[in-house]
């Protein structure tokens, strides 16, 4: 490897484990009540580096929430890898999602929802979900695993109850933690989908 190689590796390890401490730092407390001076004093590094990620706030928000995304996408596609059966893939891929939301804090929540780039990429991430499950439920209705459903109909219901749990509207409105809420997500999908046994 030679000198500049080591060097450009080393710099993208720089800014990954960056990203990875201000999605942590965003998942606890939010981000909009940040400025970039708030943000390098707290991470301890110049906004120099903070540049290298972004050429703005804004642009950093988008970029942590993308990275917060894309990291959870991963896990829960892992996890769902490990399973053939299409029942527990909904149950599993349900269960991941709960707790890939699990360390976001209302805060968080809150300014993602209120900014209008960070939203666009909370509500694909959601509509990616319901697409997902959308798959799932046709190919358990295909295998007579799940009884005959429309699975874009059932597909869109499950996108905006997820959009809802994730905006913190099912919370506020039934006291469930999301992680019950999408436990009971869960139970209720599966129940309702059920094949009648002969």
């Amino acid at each position: 490897m030679t000198t500049s190689e080591g060097r450009r590796r080393s710099a993208n390890a720089r800014r990954a484990e960056l990203l990875d401490r201000l999605r942590d730092l965003f998942l606890a407390e939010g981000f909009a009540h940040f400025t970039l001076d708030d943000l390098a004093a707290r991470l301890h590094c110049s906004k120099s580096t903070l540049y290298t990620l972004a050429n703005s706030k804004e642009q950093l928000a988008v970029r942590v929430v993308a990275h917060y995304f894309k990291g959870a996408t991963q896990r829960i596609e892992e996890r769902v890898a490990a399973t053939d059966d299409t029942r527990e893939k909904v149950r599993v891929y349900l269960e991941a999602a709960a707790e890939a939301l699990r360390p976001a804090s209302r805060e968080f929540i809150d300014d993602m929802a209120a900014n209008l780039a960070t939203r666009a990429t909370y509500e694909a991430n959601a509509h990616a979900a319901a697409d997902r499950l959308r798959g799932f439920i046709a190919d358990g209705v295909r295998q007579g695993v799940f009884r005959e459903v429309h699975a874009g109909f059932v597909g869109e219901m499950v996108g905006r109850t997820i959009a809802g749990i994730q905006r913190g509207e099912i919370g506020e409105r039934t006291g469930l933690s999301d992680a019950a809420a999408f436990a009971a997500l869960s139970q209720f999908l599966l129940g309702g989908l059920a094949a009648e046994q002969p």
